[in-house]
């Protein structure tokens, strides 16, 4: 199925040599294969295995429920803010901790592009408008730190709107972490060869192809300024009371398991099961840019 005739052949380099890898072409080149997995240095030699996945991820789901139970029952709020490069896993990620729990109080929101209206707005004031009442889990699939990537690397914004975002965001952030709402963010980082092997696959899995959009397109050859402007963001916006959750998500499976994790590690819920939730594997998860040296 060809949606996107005009994808250009994408250039990597790979021990010091550039190669040309199309997008279009239905046979994947066979080093992005064997290098997808250990990309971007990802730790582990082998994915996760579906059998532990699945037994884990009840366990895990069970307890999110339980947690939705202590929000309603103490008007506790919650945001998750989930963010990566394009195919790094976000929304499996986003769909998995949502999977069980009552939608009348666990939304996912994923905003189109501003209106006309909402561009004239305060830029976080559409995000504002989303966030949870008292019980709400709200789970951002990007937000506004669309202005932080893809806005300035597309550039869909001015560089004083991007200066000014990084200067005031810790300072917004603020606000919500002192209206005791739990506030977690999280990169989901991967490799380029991941990141390609993934576009492939949308590129030629007829069940896949709603997910590669003209923007994924666009960004195939602008891996250095996401890296650059992922560097900065994560610098300037991670905060000791804010701080940034990295997770290595070339495994999917580990991905999930670990930022659910995190949550439940964080939040002190009425009848958490410490044993279900087992511990955050520390070479997929870390804290902030460093763990991205």
């Amino acid at each position: 199925m060809v949606i996107f005739p005009d994808i250009k052949p994408v250039e990597i380099e790979i021990g010091g040599k550039k190669r040309p890898v199309d997008i279009d072409d239905p046979k994947l080149p066979d080093w992005v294969d064997d290098n997808a997995l250990s990309s971007g240095g990802f730790p582990y030699q082998k994915k996760i295995g579906k059998d532990e996945y699945d037994d884990t991820l009840e366990r895990l789901q069970i307890e999110l429920v339980k947690v939705q139970y202590w929000l309603q029952a103490t008007g506790r709020r919650v945001i998750a803010v989930y963010e990566g490069r394009d195919a790094a896993g976000k929304g499996g990620t986003i769909f998995v901790t949502r999977a069980y729990l009552n939608p009348r109080s666990a939304r996912v929101v994923a905003l189109a592009k501003p209106t006309e209206s909402e561009q004239g707005q305060w830029y976080y004031q559409r995000y504002v408008a989303q966030f949870p009442t008292a019980g709400e889990f709200v789970l951002f699939d990007r937000s506004w730190y669309n202005r932080a990537g893809v806005e300035p690397v597309m550039g869909f914004c001015t560089p004083e709107q991007y200066e000014t975002f990084l200067e005031e965001t810790p300072h917004f952030e603020r606000m919500v972490l002192n209206d005791r709402i739990f506030f977690f963010k999280f990169w989901l980082d991967i490799g380029r060869e991941m990141q390609i092997k993934r576009f492939h696959d949308r590129r030629h899995d007829p069940l896949k192809t709603w997910k590669l959009s003209p923007m994924d397109v666009a960004a195939l050859n602008k891996w250095d300024d996401y890296t650059e402007k992922r560097d900065r963001m994560l610098n300037k916006t991670h905060t000791e009371r804010a701080p940034w959750t990295v997770i290595r998500a070339n495994d999917k499976r580990r991905a999930r398991l670990n930022a659910i994790r995190h949550i439940l590690h964080r939040i002190d819920y009425e009848g958490k099961d410490r044993g279900a939730i087992g511990e955050i594997d520390d070479k997929i998860l870390g804290s902030g840019p460093k763990f991205l040296k």
